[in-house]
């Protein structure tokens, strides 16, 4: 499960293209943490790409 539930921010996929210019698919992850949030005043746990927990998107359950 490598999704955000705060932004969305998802894998992306593309072409990865070797030396010899052979080229196969790959994916790009977010990096995604578990974290405790405060959601609508309860604390609950949530996926959370690490952008949003440093732009304070996300407010951390003690």
């Amino acid at each position: 499960m490598a999704k955000c539930s705060v932004c969305g921010k998802s894998v992306t996929f593309g072409i990865k293209v070797s030396h010899s210019h052979r080229r196969s698919n790959r994916m790009w992850k977010p990096n995604v943490k578990r974290v405790k949030a405060m959601i609508n005043g309860a604390s609950k746990r949530i996926y959370a790409c690490t952008r949003c927990l440093r732009a304070g998107k996300v407010t951390r359950a003690v």
